[in-house]
């Protein structure tokens, strides 16, 4: 069984670094299973999800803080940021530069990332998009 760390290094760095889904089926399983109501399930549906993110924010970073594993999962926090220049999560383009922290938890099963979850400080997002008070 590979390293949970190395597979999500090496996923970070070319999913969301280098925007290279073609790298997708050597990272994650068909089946992935997807625990965050917003993004649909399996491997296409993760792609599906973030092609359209990284459409609407061209500028789109994720800064790794702090990656911790045991067993099967791998635990990472960061911030994810950048510029909502498209429409995204059925918000129009606003223009607005946002910034949020997220923990992503992931089980990692014969070397592909099999499942997920996630806690997103969805809050601080919309409020920086403007689409709540």
């Amino acid at each position: 069984m590979s390293d949970p760390k190395a597979v999500l290094a090496e996923f970070g760095a070319k999913i969301f670094e280098k925007k290279e889904f073609s790298a997708l089926s050597d990272l994650m399983r068909k089946d992935y299973v997807q625990h965050n109501p917003l993004v649909p399930q399996g491997r296409e549906g993760f792609q599906e999800f973030f092609e359209a993110w990284f459409r609407a924010s061209p500028d789109f970073n994720y800064e790794l803080q702090q990656i911790v594993s045991e067993d099967d999962k791998v635990w990472a926090y960061g911030i994810y940021s950048g510029t909502h220049a498209g429409a995204w999560l059925g918000i129009p383009a606003t223009g607005k530069a946002y910034r949020f922290a997220a923990v992503d938890i992931f089980r990692v099963e014969n070397g592909q990332l099999a499942e997920h979850w996630d806690v997103l400080d969805v809050y601080s997002l919309f409020k920086q998009l403007g689409t709540i008070g």
